[in-house]
C-alpha cells in the first residue's frame, strides 16, 4: 500500500510539473513577451516590403564595397554551426589571420600602413555572429562606401552623422563598448531618401 501511494503521489508530482513547467510557464513568457516586446521576441526582424531580410541580432556577410562590412566570422555567418576559431592566443595560425585581416581592411578601406584597426575587425567574436562594430570601424569604412555610392559632400556629412546617431552607447551605462549594428546601418543606407546612390 505504501509503495503505491509513492508512487502514485510521484505521478501526481511529474504530472503537476509537467503542465506548470512545460505548459503554464511558457504559456506565460510567451504572452508578457508578445505584448510588452513583440519585435524582439519576433527575432528583431527587419523587413523590406514584407520581405525578412535579416534580423538585427545576428551577423551578415557583406562583401561588397558598397556596404559596411561586419566583423569576420569564424562560421560563415551561418546560425546553425554558431562557433568561434578556438585558437589559442599563441597560436601562429591565429596570429597569421589576424595579420591578413589587418592588411586587407587598410587595403580595402584605402587606409595607411600606420592605420590602427579596430580589434573587432580581427579577430571573430566567440559565437561568430556579433552583429556590431564599433564607431571607429564604422568611420574608417565610411570613404570607401562612400566613393563607391558615389555620394556628394553632403550625403558624405550625412553618413558620418548617421554613424554617430545610430551608435548604441554602453549597456545601462557600463557594460560593453559603445557599438553600431552594421545590419540595420546598412538597411538605413539601402532605405534613407537622403542616400540614394548617385551616377
Amino acid at each position: 500500500m505504501r509503495i503505491r501511494s509513492v508512487w502514485l503521489n510521484s505521478l501526481l508530482l511529474l504530472a503537476a510539473l509537467t503542465i506548470l513547467c512545460g505548459g503554464l510557464y511558457p504559456l506565460w513568457v510567451t504572452l508578457v513577451a508578445q505584448s510588452c516586446f513583440r519585435a524582439r521576441a519576433d527575432g528583431s526582424l527587419l523587413r523590406i516590403h514584407g520581405r525578412v531580410i535579416g534580423s538585427s541580432l545576428l551577423a551578415q556577410s557583406f562583401d561588397a564595397p558598397g556596404y559596411f562590412h561586419a566583423r569576420p566570422s569564424a562560421c560563415g555567418y551561418s546560425a546553425l554551426p554558431s562557433a568561434a576559431s578556438n585558437r589559442a592566443p599563441t597560436s601562429a595560425s591565429l596570429r597569421d589571420s589576424i595579420d591578413q585581416r589587418r592588411l586587407r581592411f587598410r587595403k580595402e578601406n584605402g587606409l595607411g600602413a600606420d592605420t590602427v584597426v579596430p580589434i573587432e575587425m580581427l579577430g571573430a567574436s566567440g559565437s561568430g555572429l556579433d552583429p556590431d562594430i564599433s564607431p571607429e570601424a564604422a568611420g574608417l569604412q565610411a570613404g570607401r562606401v562612400a566613393t563607391q555610392r558615389h555620394f556628394n559632400e553632403v550625403q558624405k556629412q550625412k553618413l558620418t552623422e548617421s554613424i554617430a546617431r545610430m551608435t548604441e552607447s554602453r549597456q545601462w551605462g557600463v557594460l560593453g563598448e559603445p557599438r553600431i549594428n552594421v545590419l540595420k546601418l546598412n538597411f538605413m543606407l539601402d532605405n534613407a531618401p537622403e542616400f540614394r546612390i548617385l551616377k
